[in-house]
């Protein structure tokens, strides 16, 4: 009885001491932040490589105004490749600002206005080892600090910035490697899977084209530039130009080399962790570790056909426009069924010098495995001989054939870079195949567009990048992926934005516009088919059900297992629901920050 009696106060005694545990971060108003000296035995742990951040646009605002700095620095603000090298940076400028606590620092607004520091880390680990992330995560632990990852910032749900916060800066880990057969850690059999990519964490899309061009490969990636492949890409599903073709890009991962919360460093594949690597190929970046490299598969090159479509017509002519998309819609499938993957943008209310106001669609198609543009042409011709028999429409073609797939790929991509540094938040469904072979689908998604309001800039763009191997891999690929990318035909986004310095009432009316009216419009539409986790809605309702459907039991179950504190919550991951928006307190208990 008394060893029972004892038992029981011991279980009770750490029962209260979890239940008063702190569940909110250390902030630098606690006294449990880091003094300078535990900064400085960080410092000294990582080579000298922590850094003190402010916002990049701190020097055009007073009292550290520096005007020549200013000035260069205004200069290439929107260039992504700058802005992947910033820690104090992301290319979505909105994910800078706090509204919230009204802390912003834009480069676009007046000298006098007070600069805060926002979302922007308070240090950051520009890490250029793996020593150098264990360190980083392993102090983050021991003084209960929120954590971030910040591959090159390129995200549309702000899961590389956190107020008051620890930055693990991962750009300058871009190494790349091959291998013709790559073997996986831990194969009992020693069985290679063939022809490798191995990229560090860093490595963005034009540097692994560059590499994978002077090798004869290509392997399944995305369209921008500084797009980090390893990071939330690849683990949020990744789609692709050859989508059609190859599959996801999640579906082509073969491991990852991952610091865990523990800070271990850990290999995971289909032979050890097997549950993380299952989450890791579509569960979300930044979510169950810190990716250090990644493998991916690879194939050989082979010829490709890009087609570039125009259609238009005049506004005060465009009564067969909405009839024009729908007809491009409904033949999306038939296109990835021939290995053609591509985009679309509409422009319903577009400005046109010359013109006036003009509706019109913008695509670009792209055909694996294929050499002859009057076999492509004929191809595309049931899609576009109806459409050019409508009143008032115009339709132009023009298509090049490509010796090599990468250099049609890479084509896509303009300039020396992204033009990034702006304000961008997305609404963004899946639309099934289903829906686009219906009799009438194809209308009633039309419909639907027709009711958004359509600025000269800010298109409907309709990502057909599925269908193909992505669905024949729904039955070949076990992986986090939500399975509604199986069903998918396109993915449809359309952007919003505000100015910089706009209040935060005015911001607020234009997020809350597109989360509970325009969203809903589709999500309606189609009950079930969701949304893509890496290019979505930042306020998504119902996000577990959205990103990952019924998958997300799954994944925050392994959550719990891998990271029961928390450290890796991003936000709309697995587990942030059990968090306030900034990640920095837990909601059961009383929030200490807004």
């Amino acid at each position: 009885m008394r060893i029972f009696a004892i038992a029981f106060i011991f279980k009770f005694v750490l029962a209260v001491t979890a239940d008063s545990a702190p569940r909110c971060r250390c902030t630098p108003d606690r006294s449990c932040w880091p003094s300078d000296e535990q900064w400085q035995a960080l410092n000294n742990s990582v080579s000298g490589r922590l850094t003190s951040i402010q916002p990049v646009a701190w020097v055009c605002h007073d009292p550290t105004f520096n005007n020549a700095t200013c000035q260069n620095l205004t200069a290439i603000n929107t260039n992504s490749l700058w802005r992947r090298a910033q820690p104090g940076a992301v290319q979505m400028i909105n994910w800078e600002s706090w509204l919230p606590v009204n802390q912003s620092c834009y480069f676009e607004t007046p000298r006098s206005v007070p600069c805060g520091q926002g979302k922007i880390s308070k240090y950051s680990v520009v890490a250029e080892s793996v020593e150098d992330i264990q360190s980083a995560v392993r102090f983050a632990t021991a003084h209960n600090l929120r954590l971030v990852i910040k591959n090159s910032g390129h995200d549309y749900l702000g899961r590389s910035t956190a107020p008051e916060s620890l930055q693990i800066a991962t750009f300058k880990l871009n190494d790349i490697e091959f291998s013709d057969d790559f073997v996986p850690q831990g194969a009992a059999d020693g069985k290679s899977v063939g022809s490798t990519i191995t990229i560090g964490a860093g490595a963005v899309l034009f540097e692994i084209y560059a590499a994978l061009l002077t090798k004869g490969k290509i392997a399944v990636l995305g369209s921008s530039y500084t797009v980090g492949a390893a990071g939330g890409y690849v683990q949020g599903g990744g789609h692709s130009p050859i989508g059609s073709w190859k599959g996801m890009g999640s579906d082509n991962a073969i491991e990852f080399d991952v610091v865990t919360a523990e800070g271990d460093l850990i290999t995971v594949n289909e032979y050890q962790n097997t549950d993380l690597f299952w989450a890791f190929r579509g569960g979300g970046g930044g979510t169950f570790g810190v990716v250090t490299r990644a493998t991916l598969r690879t194939f050989d090159e082979a010829p490709m056909v890009v087609a570039q479509i125009n259609i238009s017509a005049l506004a005060s002519e465009n009564t067969n426009y909405w009839p024009a998309v729908a007809t491009f819609s409904s033949y999306v499938p038939r296109l990835e069924d021939e290995n053609c993957s591509g985009y679309y943008f509409m422009l319903p209310n577009l400005t046109f010098p010359g013109l006036g106001q003009i509706s019109a669609v913008a695509a670009v198609i792209l055909c694996a495995e294929r050499s002859n543009t009057t076999e492509v042409e004929d191809l595309l011709k049931p899609m576009l001989d109806p459409i050019r028999k409508m009143a008032g429409i115009t339709v132009s073609l023009q298509s090049t054939a490509y010796p090599k797939t990468v250099p049609a790929v890479t084509g896509l991509l303009s300039g020396g870079a992204d033009t990034t540094g702006n304000i961008v938040i997305l609404g963004s469904r899946l639309i099934s195949r289903e829906l686009l072979l219906s009799e009438d689908g194809p209308t009633r998604l039309t419909n639907a567009l027709s009711q958004l309001p359509a600025g000269d800039t800010e298109p409907f763009i309709g990502h057909f990048v599925a269908g193909g191997q992505v669905a024949r891999n729904g039955d070949q690929v076990r992986s986090a992926l939500n399975p509604a990318w199986r069903r998918t035909a396109v993915h449809l986004v359309w952007t919003r934005s505000w100015a910089p310095g706009a209040s935060r009432e005015d911001v607020q009316a234009i997020e809350n516009q597109l989360t509970h009216q325009e969203v809903p419009i589709f999500s309606g539409l189609e009950p079930g088919m969701g949304a893509y986790l890496n290019e979505a809605d930042a306020n998504e309702a119902d996000f577990q059900e959205s990103f990952w459907g019924p998958n997300y039991a799954r994944l925050r179950t392994i959550k719990q297992e891998w990271d029961p504190t928390g450290l890796f919550i991003t936000r709309k991951g697995v587990g942030s629901e059990d968090w306030d928006d900034a990640g920095l307190c837990r909601l059961t208990e009383k929030r200490i920050r807004p």
